[in-house]
């Protein structure tokens, strides 16, 4: 059982949810450790497909470190996939939609962006304030964040430690949709069904070959580079049922095999 966090299955779907919303869902290490256990079950189980992750209550998302507990004297510790057991996890090729429900700030906002999709709803706010409190956005946004939106939009937001509203984020590019509060989770679940009508094999060589190939500054090494999910994609079960299903014109039963 797990304290901080929730983690319920619907199908091939996992939806993760923080749960320390009278802290704003801050992450303190019990929690991001918990997180990184779920994380890691998530990447070891074939049944499960896609992730979403979100916050409890309709405060916020993640308000990121629990700044309370680091001034209460109590160790700090990350484990080793990083905030949420995500920021630092580079090797998961499946793919996690954070649906933001108010606040990201900080490493919350770092947890949104080491996501692939991020479905915000119309109350939600980013920001990595870090600078306003002596430190600076270390689990990734300040890498993150240029390589998704360009590097002078994201130095305004860097240097400022502004907010920036769901419908900016969407401007920017770092939001893919902004839908209303209450009907948050039910995009959330959409987005995640469209990518489950896919190949499991395919959405996977997919990401590994995007975020990879996006590390190979010169496009041909890029395109010709080895995936290790490609690979396996090109070995599995989905490579013959997808187009058998075409060919007799019925839906394909992928199996992620």
């Amino acid at each position: 059982m797990t304290e901080f966090c929730t983690a319920e299955r619907d199908g091939h779907l996992l939806i993760v949810t923080i749960n320390r919303p009278e802290r704003m869902n801050a992450l303190h290490p019990p929690a991001n450790f918990e997180l990184e256990g779920i994380f890691n079950d998530f990447a070891a189980d074939p049944d499960l497909w896609v992730a979403i992750i979100t916050g409890a209550g309709d405060r916020a998302f993640s308000a990121g470190n629990d700044l309370r507990w680091q001034a209460e004297g109590n160790k700090l510790e990350v484990p080793a996939t990083g905030f949420a057991g995500l920021t630092a996890r580079f090797d998961l090729a499946k793919p996690v939609i954070a649906a933001v429900n108010g606040v990201a700030m900080g490493g919350g906002f770092e947890i949104a962006l080491a996501c692939d999709l991020i479905i915000a709803s119309d109350n939600a706010k980013f920001a990595l304030p870090e600078p306003k409190v002596g430190l600076a956005a270390l689990a990734g946004g300040l890498h993150r964040l240029p390589r998704q939106i360009g590097v002078k939009q994201a130095m305004g937001m860097i240097l400022t430690g502004r907010q920036v509203p769901a419908a900016e984020g969407k401007e920017l590019g770092f939001v893919n949709e902004v839908v209303p509060a209450a009907e948050l989770m039910a995009a959330a679940k959409r987005w995640a069904g469209l990518i489950m009508e896919c190949s499991p094999m395919s959405i996977r060589a997919s990401k590994e070959s995007v975020y990879k190939g996006l590390d190979i500054a010169n496009l041909n090494e890029a395109v010709t580079a080895k995936y290790p999910a490609v690979n396996a994609l090109f070995k599995s079960e989905d490579l013959i049922e997808g187009p058998r299903a075409f060919a007799e014109k019925r839906k394909p039963n992928w199996t992620g095999k």
